[in-house]
């Protein structure tokens, strides 16, 4: 409740929560919808939100006034969509996990949590069944920060299952872990034959500033129509609402924590570019969709007892023994520059080689990337990085970090650790570049 003062005013105006007002205060007007207070709100400050979506919160001093414009019409509850099949449009299956594209603003707690269906996500783009026929499953509801190897598996047989009748798969799915998953979808799925289209939002549907209505509609036009066989992300290309970039699933990024373009291919080009209209522009090149399909195996081994670790001057390398000891069966390192890690400091406790090698010896395959994401590693430029490749570690090319943790997991949940190493630096799902490009732009 707000406090016992606003309590009395809004009793006396005879306004309650969702009436439209007119609030006067410090001499400027402001008009919404009354919010009930959260939570952890001030309860001096009146919290409505204004025609553009965002919600301010008012102080009412001396002077303030507050009048209803309209009576009650927001209900703070979604409607649901109601599926029906229409002649003539593909087939598209909706694999939903949670994260913010399903989430809108709990006004109790002020806070953002997930919804109760996924067919309320898409009642807020009823464009969206003019696109295609939808079916939705949804294995599990969670936050992708909450999320394991195991979550992934079971996306990866929903995925498949999906997939079996379908042109194509969308996977909703909150962004901070969403370039995991993708990257675990991309090897678990071995001879995928269609677009699997993760997708998200960094803004809940219920904000007028939400990215979610571009990304489920560019989505799902990649869904149902796009020419490819590959695990990929669509998300806002800009900041602006022009189109979404479709990113392969080994090669996209989370590079800003609230940007609605916050996701960008890294060593390498998108796969396409695709806008509300369902106008796809392919930017590179991809496996295509077979028509006559072909048998799609799910090949969701994994081991995980594997860690990313990052060099950094005066790191100590001993966290190195810490996972030898923990019965670590890999690491993959972000070293600097090309692959660098300290190899011959002034104080030689904090030299790495010693560790990586009984680190290899020890059984344990070891990876190493770069820090500087675009780019290469490459073991042979440099007399310290020779070094560090004599010890047996692996030099992952042009992977990412991420991306490198999660193929070295699914390697040795599938193969052998000799097979696994031999396999690491080689290109299985588009995670390698055979050539960097001077601009990928």
């Amino acid at each position: 409740m707000y406090s016992r003062e606003i309590e009395a005013l809004l009793q006396k105006k005879g306004i309650v929560p969702g009436d439209t007002v007119r609030v006067v205060s410090n001499r400027k007007s402001f008009e919404g919808v009354l919010l009930p207070r959260p939570e952890f709100g001030d309860q001096d400050a009146l919290v409505i939100k204004l025609k553009n979506g965002y919600n301010i919160g008012l102080e009412l001093k001396r002077g303030s006034k507050i009048e209803r414009l309209q009576r009650e019409k927001e209900s703070f509850a979604f409607p649901r969509v109601k599926l029906e099949k229409k002649e003539g449009l593909p087939d598209v299956a909706i694999v939903s996990t949670g994260g913010t594209i399903e989430s809108k603003v709990d006004y109790v707690t002020g806070a953002v949590h997930m919804l109760v269906e996924p067919e309320e996500m898409l009642a807020q783009v009823p464009e969206i069944l003019d696109v295609a026929n939808f079916k939705v499953v949804s294995p599990m509801r969670i936050a992708s920060e909450d999320m394991t190897y195991k979550n992934w598996q079971e996306i990866a047989r929903a995925v498949a299952k999906a997939l079996s009748d379908s042109h194509g798969v969308m996977v909703t799915h909150g962004t901070d872990t969403m370039h995991y998953t993708a990257a675990a979808l991309s090897f678990m799925l071995e001879g995928v034959n269609g677009p699997v289209v993760l997708t998200g939002a960094q803004r809940s549907v219920d904000r007028g500033s939400s990215d979610a209505f571009m990304n489920l509609l560019c989505s799902a036009h990649m869904a149902a129509k796009g020419n490819v066989a590959e695990v990929g992300i669509c998300m806002h290309a800009n900041a602006s609402d022009s189109y979404c970039n479709f990113m392969r699933g080994t090669k996209v990024r989370k590079l800003h924590t609230t940007r609605r373009d916050a996701f960008r291919s890294v060593n390498g080009r998108p796969i396409a570019r695709v806008d509300t209209h369902g106008n796809i522009e392919y930017m590179d090149e991809s496996r295509k969709r077979r028509s006559e399909g072909g048998r799609m195996r799910v090949v969701p081994g994994y081991e995980p007892r594997v860690a990313l670790l990052k060099f950094y001057p005066n790191s100590d390398p001993e966290i190195i023994d810490f996972y030898i000891d923990r019965g670590y069966k890999g690491i993959i390192i972000e070293g600097t520059g090309m692959g660098h890690v300290a190899v011959a400091p002034t104080d030689g406790k904090l030299s790495w080689l010693g560790h990586i090698k009984r680190a290899v010896e020890s059984g344990m395959v070891v990876g190493m990337t770069s820090q500087c994401l675009n780019g290469r590693v490459n073991a042979n430029v440099y007399r310290n990085l020779r070094l560090i490749s004599g010890t047996g570690a692996v030099y992952c090319e042009d992977m990412l970090p991420e991306v490198a943790l999660v193929k070295l997991g699914w390697l040795l949940g599938n193969h052998k650790r000799t097979e696994a190493a031999n396999l690491l630096a080689k290109n299985i799902a588009g995670e390698i570049t055979e050539r960097t490009e001077i601009d990928w732009d």
